[in-house]
C-alpha cells in the first residue's frame, strides 16, 4: 500500500462533492438470498446473471483503479454481491494494493468464506474487512438470509479476520422492524466482548424488489436510545470528513457503535462514492436509475487520463440526492438493484 496520498480533489459535482471512494462491485452473484437486497423469488434459480466474459477482468479493473486516482480517489471497496465468490480476490487486491495513491482497500463480505480466504487477502494488501451480520440468533439469521448456513459461520469468518492480522474489523447490520430488530442489544453485547465495532443501518429502498415500506425503518436514535440506556454512550467526532456512520463510543470503554441514517438523517450533501458494477457500469448514486458504461471504453483501449476524462465527465454533471428527495414519486423510479452495484 502506497503511503498516504496528498492528492487534492480533482473533480467535485454540481453541488461541489468531491469523488474520494469508489466501489467496485466484483460479482452480482451471491450465496445468500437476503430478503432486503436479493429476494429469492425474483433471484431464483432460473435467474439470469451476467455472463463470465461481461465481468470486468482484474486487469481492467486496476486500470481504471489508477486513471481515478487523480481524480481525488483514495479509497477502493471491494463488494458484490458477494466478492469472495470471484475466483482469486487476493490477486486483484495485490493489483490494487500497488496502486500509488490508494490509502485504503477494503473489502464488504457475508463472511462465509473468509475462513478460507482471510490470510491471503492481508498478505496481499487487503487493509480492512467488513463482514454483514443481521442476527445472532440462528433463526433469525437464516430466515433474513434466506440461507441454510448458520450463523457460526459467519462468526468464524470474523474471528478468521481477526487472526489474519485485519484491524479495527466492523459488522454491518440492516434493521427491519419486527424481523430482527429484537437483536440489536444481543449484537452489541457480541461486538463488545468480541472487540469489533457493529454499524447498524437502516432499511433502503434499494432497488425496486425488496419490498420496502417506510414503517419497517427502525430509526437510528431508537438505535441509539436502546443502546445507550444499556451501557452509557457518547458521540465521537468522525474519523474522516464525509464518513456515512455516526460513531458513538461507550462511556466504560467497551468499544463504539455506528449508526447509518440515510433514510430518517440524509447525508447525500456529503457523498464522496461513486460505484462500479461488476460489468463495468459507473453510479453515482446507490439509488440511480442508470449508469455510464465504461467496459466498452476499457476494452477499446482507454486509459490514463483520457480514462479519468470521462469519469470526470460523468462526476462533474452529478446532481444525485435521492435520499433528500425520498418520496411516493422518487420511490416508483426504475432503480438498480443492490446486487448489481454493491451497498
Amino acid at each position: 500500500m502506497s503511503a498516504t496520498s496528498s492528492q487534492p480533489h480533482a473533480v467535485a459535482d454540481t453541488r461541489e462533492r468531491a469523488l474520494r471512494d469508489l466501489r467496485i462491485s466484483v460479482t452480482d452473484r451471491c450465496n445468500f438470498r437476503c430478503r432486503y437486497c436479493m429476494p429469492r423469488e425474483v433471484f431464483g434459480p432460473d435467474f439470469a446473471f451476467a455472463p463470465r466474459d461481461d465481468l470486468l477482468t482484474f486487469e481492467e479493473i486496476a486500470r481504471l483503479v489508477r486513471a481515478v486516482v487523480p481524480l481525488g480517489v483514495t479509497k477502493v471497496r471491494l463488494t458484490g454481491g458477494e466478492p469472495l465468490l470471484r475466483r482469486d480476490l487476493d490477486q486483484l487486491v495485490a493489483m490494487l494494493a500497488d496502486v500509488s495513491g490508494i490509502d485504503d482497500l477494503a473489502l464488504t463480505t457475508n463472511g462465509t468464506l473468509l475462513r478460507r480466504n482471510a490470510a491471503a487477502l492481508r498478505a496481499a494488501g487487503l487493509t480492512r474487512v467488513t463482514v454483514s451480520l443481521d442476527a445472532l440468533d440462528d433463526a433469525t439469521h437464516r430466515a433474513v438470509s434466506d440461507t441454510d448456513v448458520p450463523v457460526d459461520v459467519v462468526l468464524d469468518g470474523v474471528a478468521a479476520a481477526a487472526e489474519a492480522g485485519f484491524p479495527a474489523i466492523k459488522v454491518n447490520t440492516v434493521l427491519k422492524r419486527g424481523v430482527n430488530d429484537d437483536q440489536i442489544e444481543p449484537l452489541a453485547a457480541w461486538a463488545r466482548d468480541a472487540g469489533v465495532t457493529v454499524r447498524f443501518i437502516e432499511y433502503m429502498d434499494v432497488g425496486a424488489t425488496n419490498g420496502w415500506r417506510l414503517d419497517e425503518v427502525v430509526p437510528s436514535t431508537e438505535v441509539i436510545g436502546r443502546i445507550g440506556a444499556r451501557w452509557p454512550l457518547e458521540p465521537v467526532p468522525p474519523a474522516v470528513a464525509a464518513e456515512v456512520a455516526d460513531r458513538y463510543r461507550y462511556l466504560d470503554g467497551g468499544g463504539e457503535i455506528g449508526v447509518v441514517s440515510s433514510v430518517t438523517q440524509p447525508f447525500c450533501g456529503s457523498c464522496v462514492r461513486a460505484r462500479l458494477s461488476s460489468t463495468g457500469e459507473l453510479f453515482t448514486c446507490l439509488f440511480a436509475t442508470r449508469g455510464m458504461d465504461l467496459r466498452g471504453p476499457l476494452r477499446d483501449g482507454l486509459q490514463g487520463a483520457a480514462l479519468g476524462d470521462l469519469v470526470a465527465g460523468r462526476w462533474a454533471a452529478r446532481h444525485d440526492r435521492y435520499s433528500e428527495l425520498r418520496s411516493d414519486e422518487t420511490a416508483d423510479l426504475p432503480k438498480v438493484e443492490m446486487s448489481f452495484i454493491g451497498g
